[in-house]
């Protein structure tokens, strides 16, 4: 008798438990729903929202490639005192918490501080160096560590062949081209999905500062769930693009060193084969 009152009594959670999710899930799909709807309809904010966080995000990802590369690539390939020490710190950055980076350039563009007659606080140009600093140590660092594997063996090659230091570079650069789309497409990540130091030296203003990962910490706050989806769809859509073109980048890289085409070519080549012998 006990037991089956504990069946019963557990039978009755089971079911309030399964009504209280059921309800939480209807109300998720309807947010899809209406996200959805803004997503088709070309909301002009969200999307005056995206190209502002889009502009960001690779202009700081581009000016960061164009810095950390060199950097990374002469650090690999030279030795001097104190490169450990330098090492030591670059590998600290790349996981600086993005708050603590937002703060220290709020503090330097701030009236008081060294910047301060720039007034860069909560403009987009403070946003973007914000996120030059989160990325750049990301690609000097990752690019470190591919030619400090690689360079003594294509660099000797430049070598024997009688390149310049230029033609030298660039051939280390096509060598190691799929690692550094690989480090152009984390940098780029860091950025587009950072909030803490965009938010801080950008302040979310509307209409000027407001990104898409600040637009849904905002709409968060003030519980419109269906907009703060639309944007986190947007950007998980943005990410997934991104990571795809980089991915048949580097698939049609192995493609041409290997000469051996991926299944689906293989497999189409093989049927137009057939179609011709027939």
């Amino acid at each position: 008798m006990l037991l089956k009152q504990h069946f019963i009594l557990f039978g009755g959670k089971i079911k309030h438990i399964h009504g209280i999710l059921w309800s939480h899930m209807d109300y998720l799909l309807e947010g899809v729903k209406n996200a959805a709807g803004l997503i088709v309809s070309f909301d002009p904010e969200i999307f005056t929202i995206v190209g502002l966080s889009l502009f960001v995000s690779m202009l700081a990802t581009f000016i960061s490639l164009a810095a950390g590369i060199p950097l990374g690539m002469g650090l690999g390939t030279h030795s001097f005192p104190g490169k450990g020490v330098l090492l030591r710190v670059i590998y600290t950055l790349m996981s600086m918490p993005p708050v603590i980076a937002g703060l220290f350039l709020f503090l330097i563009f701030m009236r008081r501080g060294p910047l301060g007659s720039l007034q860069l606080n909560y403009t987009v140009t403070a946003m973007i160096v914000a996120q030059i600093c989160l990325v750049m140590p990301i690609i000097v660092g990752l690019t470190y560590n591919l030619v400090r594997d690689s360079a003594p063996t294509i660099l000797r090659l430049g070598v024997t062949l009688g390149g310049s230091r230029v033609s030298n570079f660039f051939l280390l650069v096509h060598d190691l081209r799929r690692g550094l789309a690989a480090a152009a497409v984390s940098g780029f990540g860091r950025a587009i999905s950072e909030v803490g130091a965009v938010m801080i030296v950008g302040g979310n203003i509307t209409d000027k500062t407001r990104v898409m990962t600040t637009y849904i910490a905002a709409l968060k706050s003030m519980g419109d769930y269906s907009r703060a989806i639309a944007v986190g769809i947007i950007l998980l859509l943005i990410s997934f693009l991104v990571n795809t073109f980089i991915y048949h980048v580097q698939q049609r890289g192995e493609d041409a060193e290997t000469g051996s085409p991926n299944p689906k070519r293989r497999r189409a080549r093989s049927g137009k084969s057939r179609e011709r012998a027939t």
